[in-house]
């Protein structure tokens, strides 16, 4: 009994071998290539069908026709000789050149024993025109005149010809004793005053000079338009002159 038991279990076990094994190589065969895949191709175009060429007609260009000359240019007529003019024009044209010489040398003549000529003893004032405004100054004085109301009155100082907007272009300059024909007025003065001060002071020379009161002022011929404002500092440096009129003691100070 024990002698065919293990051989019923050899069998048992020799069929779950086979069987293993048969398996195994089930699973080891090669599995059989796919088929490749296809694509599809998008298809070609379709071309339209060729058209016939139209013959083409052949044309023979023309020869060039030659280039045009320009026309040759006309001469120019000759100008005309003119006529020769009258005797007696080239004459009078002679005439007045030698005149005209003959003057130029007149006037460059010294006609005294300092050789001045009639050309330097023309005086420059001749052709100025008296009016009123009219500024000028001798050659050898310092002094500026300014004519007003048929006079010509004295710009006493450098103030006054600022203060009354004369500049130097409007100054002539004459000779002297230009002046000795005319009447000379009162001189033309500025006036100076400062805010914090009632006190009124003419520039004359440099030097201020008080004016005593409002009498005074009219009777001097002064209006308010000749009045100028300075600061009282200006005022105090200026050295103090004769009081107007004089003689009306010790000038107040600014």
């Amino acid at each position: 009994m024990n002698n065919q038991q293990p051989s019923r279990v050899n069998q048992i076990l020799d069929l779950l071998v086979e069987e293993v094994e048969e398996r195994m190589r089930a699973h080891r065969q090669p599995l059989p290539p796919a088929a490749p895949a296809v694509s599809k191709m998008p298809a070609p175009p379709v071309a339209p069908p060729a058209r016939l060429a139209e013959p083409v007609e052949t044309f023979t260009r023309p020869p060039a026709a030659p280039a045009e000359q320009p026309p040759e240019p006309e001469p120019e007529p000759e100008p005309l000789p003119v006529p020769p003019g009258p005797p007696h024009a080239a004459r009078l044209m002679g005439r007045l050149a030698l005149a005209l010489l003959v003057a130029v040398v007149l006037i460059n003549i010294p006609f005294n024993r300092y050789g001045t000529t009639l050309a330097t003893a023309l005086p420059e004032s001749a052709a100025l025109v008296i009016r009123d405004g009219l500024v000028v100054k001798e050659e050898d004085d310092e002094r500026i005149y300014v004519y007003q109301d048929g006079k010509f009155r004295w710009i006493s100082s450098m103030d006054a010809f600022e203060h009354f907007d004369f500049t130097w272009g409007d100054v002539h300059i004459v000779e002297d004793g230009f002046l000795d024909r005319f009447e000379i007025g009162k001189p033309l003065h500025v006036l100076l005053k400062c805010q914090a001060s009632p006190h009124i002071y003419r520039l004359e020379g440099g030097m201020k000079r008080w004016i005593r009161d409002i009498a005074t002022f009219e009777a001097e011929g002064h209006v308010w338009e000749d009045v100028r404002f300075v600061s009282c500092s200006y005022l105090r440096d200026l050295p103090d002159g004769e009081t107007v009129p004089p003689g009306s003691g010790p000038p107040p100070q600014p």
